[in-house]
Parts: C-alpha cells; sequence; structure tokens
C-alpha cells in the first residue's frame, strides 16, 4: 500500500522568522518541483501574531497539527518577548520538543567552499545534543520550572539527568558516527559535576562498549571549547549534555564563518522539527537581510529524516540536492548574504538556491 505524501506543518516564528521561512519554502517548492515529491504543507501561526489572534502564542490547537504532522519547519521565536507562561506565553520550540519527546539536537558544522573557517582546517562535524533534559528550566521538573527562588535573594536550578535520555542520545551519536568517520568525543564537566556527569558518563561509556567500530574519547567542556578553536576538523562527533551542546554548536558555528549558515533538527523516535540555529534577530526584521542557509539547511535534514523513516530514496535525494545547491551559491562572492560579506538580500538568495536545485544534475537511485 502507497504511503500518503509527507505532510509538513509550516510555523513562521517571530522577528525574521516569516522571511526565511518563506525563503525555504521557495527553496522547497523548487525541489519538490524538481523531484516531484508530493509534499503537503500546511501553515499556522505561532508566537507573537498568534498571541495577538488568539491570546496565546502556542495554542494547542497548532501542538495537534504538529503532533499529526510528518514533520515540522519552524521559524526563530521572540520567546524573551512574550508574556510569563500563565498569560499566553509559551515558547512553542521549547513546547515542541518537550511535548513531542524530540531527545536528539543535530547540529552539524561543516565548511562551505568558497567559505574558509575563520581560523584552523576545513571542519565537518556534528554536535549530538541532548534536548529533553539538563539546566533548561523548562524541560527539568515535572510540574513547574527547575529555577525558584526560596528567598528575594537566592535563586536555585536544578539539573536533570537520566539514566534512559543519557543512553538513547549516546545510542544516536553512535548511529550518527557509523555513518560517517567512526569517531565520538564525549563533552563533560565530571570534575565537578562528578554525580549527575557521573552518570552520563557512564551511559556513554556502555554505548561505547557496544560499538568497537567507533572510536571513543572524552573532554572536558572547558578543554573542549579551547580545542574547537585549536582545530575544530580533529572532531567528527561530539556528544554532550543540553545546555553544553547549545554553547559548543554556536561556538563552531561561528568559526564556520556564521550562525547564518548553522542548521539544526530536532529528532525524536517519531517527530522532528527543522529550526534554524540562530534566533530571530528582531533588529532586521523585515529589511530583507536575514541569511536564510541555516533554515534552507535545516529543511534538507528534516528532508532527509523523512527519507530514512519511510524508506523514500527520493526525500534523501531532495536533501543532497538542496546541500548542493548552498554549496554552489555560497561558493561564490556574489552568492552570499551580507553576514557573508555578498550582495544578496534574503530572497535573492533564496531565488539562488532554487535555481541551482533547477539545473543541477540529479543523481540516480
Amino acid at each position: 500500500m502507497a504511503q500518503a505524501p509527507p505532510k509538513i506543518l509550516v510555523l513562521d516564528g517571530d522577528g525574521i522568522g516569516p522571511e526565511i521561512v518563506a525563503a525555504t519554502m521557495t527553496v522547497l517548492d523548487a525541489v519538490q518541483r524538481r523531484l516531484g515529491l508530493e509534499l503537503a504543507f500546511e501553515h499556522a501561526a505561532i508566537g507573537l501574531a498568534s498571541l495577538a489572534r488568539e491570546g496565546t502564542t502556542f495554542p494547542d490547537s497548532v501542538y495537534e497539527r504538529a503532533r499529526a504532522a510528518d514533520g515540522i519547519v519552524i521559524g526563530p521565536v521572540s520567546h524573551h518577548e512574550y508574556p510569563p507562561r500563565e498569560k499566553g506565553g509559551i515558547n512553542p520550540s521549547g513546547e515542541l520538543r518537550r511535548r513531542l519527546d524530540l531527545y536528539a539536537n543535530i547540529r552539524p558544522a561543516r565548511s562551505r567552499p568558497g567559505c574558509p573557517p575563520r581560523f584552523g582546517k576545513p571542519i565537518d562535524l556534528v554536535i549530538c545534543r541532548e534536548n529533553t533534559e539538563g539546566f533548561y528550566a523548562d524541560r527539568s521538573m515535572h510540574l513547574g520550572p527547575g529555577e525558584f527562588m526560596p528567598t528575594p535573594d537566592l535563586a536555585l536550578s536544578v539539573r536533570k539527568i537520566s539514566r534512559a535520555g543519557s543512553m538513547r542520545i549516546a545510542e544516536a551519536a553512535f548511529r550518527l558516527a557509523a555513518a560517517r568517520r567512526k569517531k565520538v568525543t564525549a563533552v563533560h564537566k565530571a570534575n565537578v559535576l562528578r554525580v549527575s556527569e557521573g552518570l552520563f558518563l557512564d551511559c556513554a561509556r556502555a554505548v561505547a562498549a557496544r560499538n568497537p567500530g567507533v572510536a571513543y574519547e572524552e573532554r572536558l567542556v572547558d578543554a573542549m571549547a579551547a580545542l574547537l578553536v585549536r582545530d575544530a576538523s580533529a572532531f567528527d562527533v561530539v556528544l554532550t549534555t543540553n545546555m553544553f551542546g547549545d554553547i559548543l554548536s554556536d561556538e563552531v558555528a561561528e568559526i564556520v564563518g556564521s550562525l547564518g549558515l548553522a542548521a539544526s533538527l530536532n529528532a525524536g523516535s517519531d517527530h522532528a522539527f527543522a529550526q534554524a540555529q540562530h534566533g530571530s534577530a528582531p533588529d532586521i526584521a523585515g529589511q530583507d537581510r536575514a541569511n536564510p542557509a541555516s533554515l534552507i539547511g535545516s529543511a534538507a535534514m528534516l528532508l532527509d529524516w523523512l527519507g530514512a523513516r519511510r524508506g523514500d530514496r527520493k526525500l534523501a535525494r531532495a536533501a543532497t540536492l538542496i546541500e548542493r545547491a548552498l554549496d554552489r551559491v555560497l561558493g561564490t562572492p556574489e552568492g552570499r548574504t551580507a553576514d557573508l560579506g555578498g550582495p544578496l538580500g534574503t530572497r535573492a538568495f533564496a531565488a539562488r538556491v532554487a535555481a541551482e536545485v533547477a539545473s543541477l544534475a540529479v543523481d540516480a537511485d
């Protein structure tokens, strides 16, 4: 029995979100026409636009549509500008990660042709970041946030590290490494956080023991931050907890050239969403200045994830085609946006990538 076409929910977000989502849709429409993908797109409002109309930044109806979708493309959100949760200010990104159990945040950092790293050798690594636990206040407690103040002069924060969460992110990292250069680096701070980081490392070591074909090493997070600056090319798959992964992925994205190039996929067992690694940049919203490459690359990751999940090689080819088109456009100075020293605006960059998608050769099955 033939599968139904993949249903993808598109959420604009805030700030530059609507602009880079529109740019990403330009590229997705181009690859759909080129390969006959029959993707079924539907759109819904979240964020400040939804708050103004419905009194909440993340309506229950949107969550239900997200849960029913095969994949999601979401623009960045300005959650720091939202009112308290009890007044409708819900972070859609965090809520989707938590409620859909998207435990793996996969953040590749790869040098693009014509965009050399700020220093060091060309880079091709992936940060595999645990996504549902750690120091994040909305992901560490069953009820209420993980930050609280017993007195006006004392603030406390709870960090959650579980065996189940650590095991499954370690397994995801080793699966990634087995398909790449077969090396995993676990990043931790067990010399200080002996109990929680010790549990995380116990799990990483257990998974490493079951995967002897993948090299395994460990690095303290502060040393890792320095080593990435010295020579990020030495690393393949970096396995780490939530907060450390968030910080290190931004660092390595800047080494590669710009957060505007930093793709990201939030994935679980049954759901995934594509999201740019950067924020909503409200200071340049509506000016056609945002670099949409991050979200375009994230959408390619989503297509690849869907292809693997559905056994659909056409979706995997679509992801490869988008990546090759990005390389071709970014490989010339006139094909870059302002953050990379180029002349293009958001719409013009998307149009160039879409044109490359339409003209590049397609690999056969």
